[in-house]
This record gives structure tokens, sequence and C-alpha cells, in this order.
């Protein structure tokens, strides 16, 4: 079992104590990204520090086990401490789920963990991120149906709209100084291009503590719209009308002595990369298409991507593999000299999985020298695909099974995602995946009873 620090069980108690911690949520994820806990008594700490807490993993999800196999036991990371705002004598602790004293290779934050690692004793590199995670904030009609929470935000281009943020204000507030409570950085709240669509941005941090955190601010959303009556949705798509939601990743790599190495001023296209910045870049091109099914993982997020505009008039979901400076029509945007912005990953991602499959493909990059041609500058969104793929821009899978047939085929990515104990994840990820498109490909919706029905 991987050993906690003494020094940092110390510095756990202490913190505890002085913040009055009654319970603590020993907190993982499944494959689909499902925060899956235990609340354990404060007076119980050291046996969770000692042996974790207790899952039974068929129960839990997607995590490699049958009903015969041994539990799955949480040992928690005092490093991701985090207090809740809203109920201040409990914290979460975010867990390494381990079976008989190894780590699981099915969690997915072990899986990131792992090739952090790897990154920084290979080759002294530390990976940051930042999310912008957008969501909805709606109600449920009489009938179940879904609608925007706030009956007065239906403007037809409802972006930055002052009043519908004001009306908002509550929420936005409270999220605000909660964010800023846990010491993140909020710096921005906006509302978003769809109606009832917000956006709360922090500040960036190394990898596994932004997708610990992106799991709590997800978790802290439902709670709070919970408590407010309303109901909260990361869901790419859940209008077919309006734009989807996002979880753009910014990404920058940096020396263990904290020095940024994706700045530059040789970059030959002026975009302020440096030559491992542009590699990294390069290698997320090359892995784009076997990667979509780890940043677009379900059946949803493909109605996202690559579609017609909505009402306000653009989709700002990229549906084209390519990059470009600021220009917000590619999947990798560069905002400015240091930092990349993957515009693909989509609200329903999982954190852990799409930035492992994002540093894998990126570091492919790095050691294989690529480079990735000249920037796109055209507006893509007004262009016929035709005249895009004569430009040599490959396009996302249309479907998740699409997608899906992409993943094994790639070496890097089975290798970096590691061995589980019947085979290669990729392959695990694959046939469940498979399975849910399966699922909802065998469903029959209701635009078919309405198109079919009688039409022969």
């Amino acid at each position: 079992m991987t050993a906690i620090p003494e020094e940092h069980k110390d510095w756990l108690r202490d913190r505890a104590d002085a913040d009055g911690i009654q319970f603590f949520m020993a907190m993982f994820v499944d494959m689909h990204g499902k925060p899956c806990a235990k609340l354990v008594p404060a007076a119980s700490l050291d046996m969770l520090l000692t042996s974790g807490a207790g899952f039974a993993g068929f129960a839990v999800g997607d995590m490699g086990q049958s009903p015969a196999d041994p539990d799955l036991m949480a040992i928690p990371d005092p490093k991701s401490y985090m207090r809740l705002p809203w109920r201040r004598d409990v914290a979460v602790l975010h867990c390494d789920p381990h079976v008989e004293g190894e780590p699981w290779p099915y969690a997915p934050r072990v899986i990131l963990r792992n090739l952090l690692d790897r990154a920084r004793e290979q080759h002294g590199w530390v990976f940051k991120t930042g999310v912008e995670a957008e969501y909805n904030l709606l109600r449920r009609d009489e009938q179940g149906h879904i609608k925007v929470a706030d009956p007065l935000d239906n403007s037809t281009k409802p972006c930055y709209e002052a009043k519908g943020l004001s009306r908002m204000w509550d929420h936005l507030i409270r999220v605000s100084e909660y964010v800023n409570e846990l010491g993140w950085g909020n710096y921005a709240n906006d509302h978003e291009d769809a109606c009832g669509q917000f956006e709360q941005n922090w500040k960036y941090d190394e990898a596994l503590v932004t997708a610990d955190r992106t799991i709590f601010f997800r978790y802290m959303i439902h709670m709070l719209a919970h408590e407010a009556g309303m109901t909260a949705t990361f869901m790419p798509k859940p209008f077919s009308n309006l734009t989807g939601n996002g979880l753009h990743t910014h990404m920058s790599l940096w020396s263990t002595d904290d020095r940024p190495l994706f700045e530059g001023d040789d970059d030959p296209h002026g975009l302020g990369l440096s030559t491992l910045g542009r590699q990294f870049l390069a290698g997320q091109l090359e892995h784009g298409l076997a990667m979509s099914s780890l940043v677009l993982p379900t059946v949803n997020s493909y109605k996202r991507i690559g579609v017609g505009a909505p009402n306000s008039g653009a989709t700002w979901a990229p549906g084209y593999i390519t990059y470009g400076g600021n220009n917000r029509t590619v999947m990798l945007r560069v905002p400015e000299g240091g930092q990349i912005e993957h515009r693909g990953v989509c609200g329903s991602a999982n954190p852990y999985l799409s930035t492992a499959a994002i540093l894998a493909a990126g570091m492919d990059g790095i050691d294989r020298g690529l480079e990735p041609g000249a920037p796109v500058e055209t507006d893509l969104f007004a262009l016929e695909a035709g005249i895009i793929k004569d430009m040599g821009i490959q396009q996302f899978p249309a479907t998740l099974a699409d997608a899906v047939a992409q993943l094994g085929g790639d070496g890097v990515l089975r290798a970096a995602f590691g061995k589980v104990r019947d085979g290669d994840y990729v392959d695990y990820y694959a046939r469940v995946k498979a399975a849910e498109f399966a699922e909802y490909h065998s469903s029959v919706a209701q635009w078919e009873i309405d198109r079919y029905l009688t039409l022969f």
C-alpha cells in the first residue's frame, strides 16, 4: 500500500483540528467521473490514513471489478484536503483506490498520478492546467422536462448579458466566495453563450490539483443548486438549440524549479511558443483522433462538437483537429505565449483521464520532435467541409462509437494508460464506452417516432 508520509499525516491532523472538522468525505471517481464517497468521523481519521475507506468495487461503477473481488480501499491524499464551505465541519479528501495493498490501475486518479510522476522523474517536467467548467442552471416543470432556471433568461444572444448575470447573483457570488475561501483564486464569473449557462474561473495549478478541484467544483455546484431548488448540469449538450458545455483545458509545462517551458521568442509563427511548446502541441494534433473518446467521452459529447450554430450564432465547440492563435474555431488555441488551450474537451470529460490523454500525446510530440506546421487563421465555422478536407485538416469523429474505434490503435495512449489485470486499460475503456453507445443506439427516440411512424 502507498505509504502516506508521517509529516503529511501530522499536517492533516493539525489542520483538521484547527478547522473543527467532525467528518471527512473519502472521495474518488469512477471511469465516468462520478464522485463516490464515504463519510468518516474525525475520530476514525487515523484508521482512514492507515488502511483507507473500504468500498465494494463492483458497486462503485466501471472500475474493473466483479462482485467476487476484494474491496477497493480509498487511501486519502492529505494534500487534497478541501473543507466544505457550506458545511464547515466536513472536509473532502481525494483518494487513490488500492486493492490488496497496491494502487488500483483502473482508477482514473491513479492513472493520471502515474503519468505525472513519470514526466517529473524522467524529464523534470511539471504539468500545470487550468479549466473553464461551463454549466447550466435548470429547473424541471410539472412534466419533468428541463427548462432554464431563470424564466427571464431567454435572450437570443445572452452571452455576457449583465441582467442575466445579475439575476443569478446569489448563486454566483456564493460560489465565488467559496472558491476563494478554498484558496483557489476566483478571478472571473460570467453568463455564457446559452440561456442559463455560466462559467466561474479559478487560477491554474499542477494538473492533479486542478483535476481534484474540478471534481469538487462540480460536486459543489450540484449541491448549491439543489439547495436553491435548481438542477445544475455539466452535460455537453442539454438543449439542441443552445450552446453546449465545455471543459476547455489550458496547459503548460514547467521545470521542477518552476520555470515556464512553453514560453519562447523563436516561434516561426509568432505565437510565443518555445520549441518544446510547439512539439507538445504537435503531439496533441498527431493523437487528436485517438484521444477523442477520452476528451469527448459520452454519446451526448458529439452533439456539441462540429454541429451547426445554435440560436446565438456560434457553436464555440471545434469540429476539427487543428490549431491556431487567438482563433476560437480550432481545437488547440494559443491565446498567448506560454500556454495552450484545448477547446475540444467537453463538460462530461473525466478530468483525470482527459488530462492524462493530453499529457501523453504532448509528451510523444516532444519525444519525436514533431512540429505542428502553420496555424489556421481562418474561421473554420464559415467554411464548407470539403474545403476544410482539402486543407488537410481532420474532423472529429461523428459519434462515440467512431471515436472509440480510433483509440485501440494508438500505441502511445495504450502505453500511457497502462496495464490492468485483463490487458490494457484502453481496451477496457473502449469496451465500456462501446457498450454505452450500443445501449444508446438500441433506444428508440421520440425523433424517430415523429419522423417514421406513419411515413411509409
